[in-house]
C-alpha cells in the first residue's frame, strides 16, 4: 500500500511539473510573439526617421535657399547670372576661334609674295579666318598706295578690329555691378522685414527677426556669387583680348617688313 500511495505521489509530482514546463513554454512564447511585432514597429520607425534624416541633394537644397531667400529678389540676381554667363561664354568662344597662328600666316604670306606677288598674298589672307587675316587683306589692298597707306590701313583696320573683340564686354560689365547691387536690395529689404516683425511683436527674439535677416543674408551670398562668378570671367576675356591685340600689332609690324623686303614701295 505503501508503495502504491508512493507511485502515485511520484506520478502526480511528475505530471505536475510537466504542466507547470508546458505553461512556461507557453508563456515564453506568447511574449515573444508580442515582442517580435513592438520590435518589427520599431525598426520601420526607425527605418523612416533614417529617411527622413537623410541630406538633401544639392539641387534640393539650393532650390530650397533660393525660395527663403525671396523668390522676388532671388530671380532678377539669378537672370543676371545667366545672361552674364551666356555672353561670356559667346566671347570666349568667338575669341578662341579668332585666334590665329601669326607666324604660320606670314610665312605663308612671304611665300606667296615670292612666287605669285600681292595678289597671291591677297588669296593667302582671304582665306585664312580670324581678325589678323583680315587687317592684313586690308593692308594689301593698300600696297599699291605705298608702304605709308598699307601702315594707315592697318591701324585704322586694326582699331575696327579690336572694337569686334570688345564687343559684350560692357554687359558683362554691367551685370558684374548690377548683381551684387541687386543683393544689397534685399539685405536692406530682409532687415526692413525683421524690423517691421519686430515692432509688430514687440518683441526681439531671435524667431521674431529669423525671416527677415535670413532672406537678408541669402540675398547678400547670391549677389556676391554673382559678381565673383562673372568677374573672373570678365578678367579671362580681357586678357584673351590684349593678347590677341599685341598679336595683331607684333604680326603687322613684320607684314610691313616683309613688303619692304619684297621692294613693294610706292
Amino acid at each position: 500500500m505503501k508503495k502504491l500511495l508512493t507511485v502515485l505521489a511520484f506520478l502526480g509530482i511528475l505530471a505536475f511539473s510537466t504542466s507547470q514546463s508546458y505553461a512556461q513554454t507557453d508563456t515564453t512564447q506568447a511574449a515573444t510573439e508580442q515582442v517580435a511585432p513592438v520590435e518589427a514597429a520599431a525598426s520601420e520607425v526607425a527605418a523612416e526617421e533614417v529617411v527622413e534624416e537623410a541630406e538633401p541633394t544639392f539641387h534640393q537644397a539650393l532650390k530650397s535657399k533660393f525660395i527663403e531667400g525671396g523668390v522676388e529678389y532671388m530671380w532678377p540676381i539669378l537672370i543676371c547670372l545667366i545672361l552674364g554667363l551666356a555672353i561670356s561664354i559667346e566671347r570666349i568662344i568667338t575669341l578662341n576661334l579668332a585666334t590665329t597662328n601669326t607666324t604660320k600666316l606670314l610665312s605663308k604670306i612671304e611665300d606667296a609674295l615670292a612666287k605669285g606677288g600681292i595678289e597671291a598674298a591677297k588669296d593667302v589672307t582671304k582665306n585664312t579666318k580670324g581678325p589678323v587675316a583680315s587687317i592684313f587683306t586690308q593692308g594689301l589692298m593698300r600696297s599699291s598706295e605705298g608702304i605709308d597707306m598699307v601702315e594707315k590701313s592697318i591701324v585704322s583696320y586694326g582699331g575696327v578690329e579690336m572694337a569686334r573683340l570688345e564687343r559684350g564686354l560692357i554687359w558683362i560689365s554691367l551685370f558684374i555691378s548690377l548683381g551684387p547691387m541687386l543683393g544689397f536690395f534685399g539685405t536692406v529689404i530682409g532687415m526692413v522685414q525683421a524690423f517691421d516683425a519686430i515692432e509688430a511683436a514687440g518683441d526681439i527674439s531671435p524667431n521674431v527677426v529669423a525671416g527677415g535677416m535670413k532672406v537678408a543674408l541669402i540675398t547678400t551670398v547670391g549677389g556676391l556669387i554673382v559678381g565673383m562668378t562673372l568677374q573672373v570671367l570678365y578678367n579671362y576675356l580681357v586678357s584673351k583680348i590684349d593678347g590677341l591685340v599685341n598679336s595683331m600689332e607684333d604680326a603687322s609690324i613684320t607684314l610691313v617688313d616683309i613688303l619692304v623686303k619684297h621692294k613693294l614701295s610706292k
